[in-house]
Parts: C-alpha cells; structure tokens; sequence
C-alpha cells in the first residue's frame, strides 16, 4: 500500500486492494485533504451562518428581563453549566473512545449544538463531519459513526419518551383531550414507527461493532438522565417553595412534550400543565420564559464566541 507525499492513497494501492483491503484501506488511511475538498469551506461558512444567526436572534432577546429573574446563586450557575454542557460533553466522551479526540474537539461539538439549536437541525452534524474530516488526528471514515451516534441519540430519546409515557400513562390522559389527543396519539404512534424501523434495519444502518453501540447507547441514557434532572434542580433553586419531586415531574413532563413531533403548541401546554399542578400562576410563566431566554442566551454568546473565533483562524492561515 502506498500513498503521495501528502498522505493521500495512490491509485496503484486502490487498484491492487481486494474488496476486504479496500474497505480497511479507506478506513485506516489519513482522509484525503485537498483544496477542492468541501470540508475546507463547509466549517468557515457555517460558523458565519452562526454568527448572523447570532446578530438577528439578538434583536429578540431582551436580556435586561431574564437578567432581572435569575437567581445569582453558584449552584444554579454551576447545574446550569453542566446541563447546556451535557450533550457536547457525553458526545466528547463517545467521540474520545472512538476516535481519540482532543481536548479542541469541544469547541467543534459546542459549535455542533449551536447549529443545531439555531440554524437547523442536523446542520450541527454537517459541521462536525467537516471538522472531522479536516483534524489530523482523526484517521479513520467518520461519517458512519457521526450517524451511528446521532440515529441512537434519536433511538433512546424515544425509548425513553415512550417508557415515561407508559408510566405516567393515566395522568396524561386526562391531560390530552380533543385534538390535542389525536395529535397525541399520532406523535405516539410516529415515535414507535420510527423506533421500529431503526430496530428492523439495525444491520443496514449501523457500522459501529455491536459493543460500541451498547457503550453509546448508555452514554446517551445518562445525559438524558442527567440534563432532566439538572433541570429539575435548577427550577428548584429559582422556585425553592416547591418540592424538588414536583420539579422531577415536570421535567420528565417535559421530555415527554419534546419529542413528540405533532403535538402543536408545546410551551403553551407545558406552561399550563405546571400551572395546573403546581399553582403559582404569576410565577411559573416567567419561570419558564426566564429559561428559555437563558438558553438562547448561552447559545448566542457561545456561537458568537466559537463563530467568530474559527472566521478568525480561517483568516490567519489564509
């Protein structure tokens, strides 16, 4: 087997490899690097998309109001930290023990989740598959285990949204009626469907060996666990009247309502149904407005942080 001066495999080696070397060749082999590569561009553009998402969601966000309702406690900063932390932490965990990503590879899963959050979804994915492609120190095909990560993610949100529903399965009945039970049903329904689906073609979709899997798949279990909650705890903090266990309720509540795709106004029913069980009618709409605003804050001051630091970088070496 031999390559260019460059690292790049040579024609002469793909053509001598059987269909056995060749899939070990391009799976061992640095990834080819040259200046049509897309990977050299699809980075910087989407870290300017970020920073010009950042400069028109800021127009919205009137910072002095979630300000003036955050307690200035260390503990609720500090569970706060940890919970928006969760996903790139968990990711650099899976990430590390499959590819040896360095420490740098935080600030690309920061800017992953970033554009998740604020550009579109999966768009994140995109980012990081670039990023990968482009890091010297990542040698192996990322884009099989970017999906096997990202298809599980999506598997255990379910399985575990499906779990929650078949326990707290008599108090959401009474909750959902009408057409918003009919939207309940279907969002069930899609959520088992897909669910399935993923399992029946589980051979076809996955190229990580079987212990990986298992070993993502419980990494993914814990950040679900953990970001639920910390965020029990955290409205616990702002809110300390109420019992933590309500708090845990209505955080697994929560999840519930997040994954469930054709439900239509889910902050109104998850502002009502903590209304409803918890009181407080003054208290917990500006509770919930004050994270929401918190979160897009940390999402903007961290995109534009990260954005404008790679347009930075991109610049010096140009």
């Amino acid at each position: 087997m031999t390559t260019d001066s460059s690292g790049t495999l040579t024609a002469t080696a793909l053509a001598s490899a059987d269909g056995a070397d060749l899939g070990r060749i391009i799976a061992t082999e640095p990834l080819i690097r040259t200046g049509r590569n897309w990977t050299r561009w699809a980075g910087p553009v989407i870290s300017l998309l970020i920073l010009v998402a950042v400069i028109y969601q800021c127009r919205q966000l009137n910072l002095g109001d979630v300000l003036a309702l955050v307690p200035w406690s260390i503990p609720f900063w500090v569970c706060f930290a940890l919970s928006y932390s969760a996903s790139p932490i968990a990711e650099w965990v899976i990430f590390h023990r499959l590819w040896s990503i360095p420490l740098n590879g935080f600030a690309a899963l920061f800017r992953k989740r970033v554009s998740n959050e604020i550009l579109l979804g999966y768009l994140g994915e995109v980012y990081f598959y670039a990023w990968a492609r482009r890091n010297s120190q990542i040698t192996t095909a990322p884009f099989g285990a970017i999906k096997d990560v990202a298809i599980l993610s999506a598997l255990v949100g379910n399985v575990v949204t499906l779990a929650m529903i078949l326990i707290s399965a008599p108090f959401l009945g009474s909750l959902f009626f009408g057409k918003e039970a009919s939207a309940f049903g279907w969002s069930v329904a899609f959520i088992m469907a897909t669910s399935l689906l993923v399992m029946l073609f589980r051979r076809r979709l996955f190229s990580l060996p079987r212990k990986e899997l298992w070993v993502v798949t419980g990494i993914h279990f814990l950040r679900i666990a953990a970001t639920t909650g910390l965020s029990a705890y955290m409205w616990h903090l702002v809110l300390p009247q109420v019992e933590l266990i309500w708090w845990f309720l209505l955080s697994t509540v929560r999840q519930i309502l997040g994954r469930l795709p054709f439900l239509p106004n889910k902050d109104v029913v998850f502002a009502g149904l903590a209304v409803f069980l918890i009181g407080r009618e003054s208290e917990i709409p500006s509770l919930l407005a004050m994270m929401a605003g918190l979160s897009l804050a940390a999402h903007l001051a961290v995109g534009a942080l990260l954005g404008a630091s790679e347009l930075i970088r991109e610049g010096s070496k140009a």
